[in-house]
């Protein structure tokens, strides 16, 4: 498969309850705005083939957060805005909670659109987990278990640095398809940015946004979408102020097999893990640890890959005892894979001996296979074990405390997107790389987006333990961009001991923080 961030294909059914505050509002009493237009009806027309064009409507309540150095008081707007096709006719209704700091003129406060990845995934991990004003309690990198869950103020919220959107994709949680509208109008690379393009231009044209510092944040295949996305933006005239990627997988194409780049740039990973559960000696710091199976994976490493079947038997046996060095795996199982080690494999081999497999978002979590002798492993302990606790909390907290109640089931996983996903790119520029792409490299479009936009900001978030999304993929991305030296110096970069979802380790969630909190003023007042 091709996606990265499916969490669960099962749909969850919200039922229209009656839920009392709870003690984190100040004022939780619902407002419910009245339709704002764009081609809203009450039901379908005529034709048997158009869906029900939704009215846009919002619920509205009232918050304080104080779990920062200063009392923010915040409105909480969760609802819906349409999106039009080609013919000016609605034909989707997007869902999102945005979160808007009361009493500070538009021009003066940044605003930040986030989304998750899949393709196809609802945004209730970035929601529930990262930066916006409440998170859920797990009991990471072990399993949380069952309800009753807990929610609680994120003191690690960039609410006070920033207004945040939280945006479910086309046909994802509460969005839906409308009038004309089909899963194949949003299932694909660039009908996906369409999408979003049109929903940003909308919500910042209805909430009067147009002189606000705009950023992007986007996880999983929310960064490719980002990448395309912000230049897509530029190009209609719309500039950002900043791109915040986390876990990233901006270039499919160099992942096909018979390349051995994905071979290369896992390799500090697995690098990282290893050192994690001490199976590799300790000199030094892991970090130091890292960085020397970065020098390897582009040094001897790639050289011996390149050689293939050519590579001397003398060498092959000196590679692969240096790849066992920094795995933890025996050589004998390198000599046996080729030299080449899948994340798939390497969670199931590396704690063979204990019976135990490795999650592939976060390798900090471990768990039982039904099969001890299987190559490879069964489930993603790293998915099953936080799964429930985000979609549970979710639902509490979305009906508790934001007032928000809808018959209609919450998608985790948009039905019909990734059966249909095109994967056809047309990047932005292009420049000499231009032209159709069978599969998406938008490390063009974001290149593009920085030399139109000289003074847009770039933060790449990374987990040590992430084999989603390794981020030496990422480095080796990034650096192809080909960018001038003035420009180049807009990226930066942050590392953290977890996995692909940064947030699931409270102490990683608390060094992102610290970052973005420093990296948020400088991108907005350039």
């Amino acid at each position: 498969m091709k996606f990265t961030d499916i969490r669960l294909s099962a749909t969850v059914l919200l039922a229209v309850l009656s839920v009392a505050s709870i003690a984190v509002a100040q004022d939780t009493r619902p407002h419910h705005a009245a339709e704002q237009g764009a081609d809203a009806k009450p039901a379908a027309d005529a034709d048997a083939n158009t869906l029900p064009i939704p009215p846009e409507t919002t619920t509205i309540t009232k918050h304080d957060w104080s779990a920062g150095s200063r009392t923010v008081h915040y409105t909480a707007t969760a609802g819906n805005l349409l999106i039009k096709d080609e013919n000016d006719k609605a034909n989707g209704s997007i869902f999102y909670v945005a979160y808007t700091e009361d009493g500070v003129p538009a021009k003066n406060r940044p605003i930040t659109f986030l989304y998750n990845g899949g393709p196809g995934s609802a945004t209730i991990w970035l929601h529930m987990g990262s930066v916006g004003p409440v998170r859920v309690v797990t009991e990471s990198p072990k399993a949380t278990g069952p309800a009753p869950y807990e929610w609680v103020q994120n003191q690690y919220s960039l609410i006070d640095k920033s207004d945040l959107v939280f945006i479910d994709a086309p046909l994802c949680g509460f969005s839906r398809a409308a009038g004309k509208g089909t899963a194949k109008d949003f299932a694909g690379v660039d009908q996906d940015v369409k999408a979003f393009e049109k929903f940003i231009t909308r919500y910042i044209t209805v909430n009067q946004r147009w002189e606000s510092p705009k950023f992007l944040f986007g996880e999983s295949y929310g960064t490719p979408r980002s990448a395309a996305l912000v230049a897509a933006l530029n190009n209609d005239g719309i500039e950002f102020n900043g791109v915040v990627l986390l876990s990233s997988i901006l270039n499919y194409n160099v992942r096909d097999p018979g390349y051995d780049v994905e071979t290369k740039t896992y390799l500090p990973s697995y690098a990282a893990i290893a050192w994690h559960y001490d199976k590799v000696p300790h000199n030094g710091t892991m970090q130091d640890f890292v960085e020397q199976a970065r020098k390897f994976a582009r040094g001897p490493y790639a050289e011996a890959l390149d050689q293939g079947d050519k590579l001397p038997k003398a060498e092959l046996d000196a590679i692969a005892a240096k790849v066992a060095s920094f795995t933890g795996l025996s050589v004998q199982y390198v000599k046996e894979s080729k030299l080449r080690i899948s994340p798939t494999r390497f969670r199931k081999e590396l704690l063979r001996d204990d019976e135990q497999i490795l999650g592939r978002y976060d390798a900090r979590f471990e768990g039982f296979d039904v099969d001890a002798a299987g190559e490879n492993p069964g489930y993603d302990p790293s998915d099953t074990g936080i799964s429930g606790v985000f979609v549970g909390a979710f639902h509490d907290y979305i009906q508790s405390e934001l007032k928000y109640m809808s018959s209609e089931p919450y998608n985790l996983q948009g039905p019909g997107i990734n059966q249909n996903w095109d994967w056809k790119h047309h990047p932005s520029g292009g420049g000499f790389r231009g032209g159709e792409q069978a599969q998406p490299d938008t490390v063009v479009d974001l290149a593009d987006a920085m030399r139109k936009n000289p003074k847009l900001k770039v933060f790449s978030a990374n987990g040590w333990f992430d084999l989603a999304t390794p981020f030496f993929g990422t480095e080796h991305d990034i650096a192809q961009m080909m960018l001038p030296d003035g420009i180049r110096d807009n990226v930066s970069f942050g590392y953290y001991p977890a996995g692909h979802m940064v947030y699931l380790n409270v102490d990683a969630l608390k060094e992102m923080h610290a970052d973005l909190e420093k990296w948020y003023p400088e991108a907005a007042h350039h």
